[in-house]
């Protein structure tokens, strides 16, 4: 699968023009970093991807345009590999990471997890040189009618690192899997830690069956990071209360153009507006992830309640 991926993504950036060309610009971006309450965030000025930060989610927006995810409406350029059966491995034309895929399911069904989260893990293990993400349909996905993953290269996102060091507490434990949680005020994040699969899928089900279900949503609101490394799974979850910040609405001096998706959780923020990657600061970074992730105390109802189920 290395191989494939790897003649895949020569290929792409030989014959697609606009891949190259954002590839290309990659070299050029500008990076910031910033000291967010001891944990490291990243900032990266990617005007390309204005194309997913301003992205219409609505309903009436989604109805409106054709599914970029759909095979029958992908560009007659863009390639892809099969994988388990009903999902393409594609190149994600508008990068964030030096390697960055879109790994969109063949058939037209809504952006869901639940179902989904085994194909999550052997795509991290498949894919070991890459970490595989998860965007809930009103938490950075900008194509909430269609499921699919997408990988970036692993080592990018400060959390892969940090996590291990800032461990705040065991929520539980079952069988070969460890459940915790992270020493963090402005972002609540758990961590399955799994040599097993099934012990993984068993206590993403418990977090996911303790989280809030909003009435207007169709599942709780979430991002996951998924990564395979040392015999086993990593698996990163973000719970979310919030699918932009204010300051994304706001006018003025008070706008910034960030709506928060893995990436951003995993510690890399993405502006595609230069005026944003100038003044964003790391009281704005703790403000916005403190708006848009549940509050300490939702957190804490949290763990308790997953204590009690397990």
């Amino acid at each position: 699968m290395k191989e494939a991926i790897e003649k895949l993504l020569t290929e792409q950036l030989q014959t697609w023009e606009m891949a190259k060309a954002n590839y290309d610009a990659l070299a050029t971006v500008r990076v910031k970093e910033l000291d967010v309450n001891g944990w490291l965030y990243k900032v990266q000025f990617n005007p390309a991807r204005i194309v997913s930060s301003a992205a219409k989610v609505d309903s009436k927006s989604i109805q409106e345009r054709k599914c970029f995810l759909c095979p029958a409406n992908l560009p007659t350029v863009q390639k892809g590999l099969p994988f388990g059966g009903h999902y393409s491995i594609l190149v994600n034309p508008f990068p964030i990471f030096p390697k960055h895929l879109t790994i969109p399911e063949t058939e037209h069904v809504d952006q869901r997890i639940k179902v989904r989260f085994g194909d999550m893990l052997q795509l991290a293990k498949e894919l070991e040189e890459y970490t595989i993400f998860y965007n809930g349909p009103k938490c950075g996905a900008s194509a909430p009618d269609h499921a699919h993953f997408q990988a970036g290269s692993k080592g990018f996102l400060p959390i892969e690192k940090e996590w291990q060091y800032k461990k705040a507490g065991r929520i539980a434990s079952y069988k070969e899997a460890t459940l915790w949680y992270l020493n963090d005020s402005v972002r609540a994040t758990l961590i399955i830690e799994s040599e097993e699969k099934e012990a993984a899928k068993f206590l993403f089900n418990a977090i996911y069956d303790a989280l809030e279900l909003k009435p207007e949503e169709a599942e709780p609101m979430m991002n996951v990071l998924a990564w395979y490394e040392e015999s086993k799974w990593i698996t990163c979850i973000f719970p979310r209360d919030k699918h932009r910040p204010s300051c994304y609405f706001a006018e003025g001096d008070k706008n910034i153009l960030l709506s928060p998706a893995s990436v951003d959780m995993g510690g890399v923020f993405i502006t595609p507006l230069e005026k944003d990657f100038e003044k964003i600061t790391a009281t704005d970074i703790a403000n916005i992830l403190s708006e848009v992730c549940i509050s300490s105390n939702s957190f804490l109802r949290l763990r308790q309640l997953i204590k009690e189920r397990l």
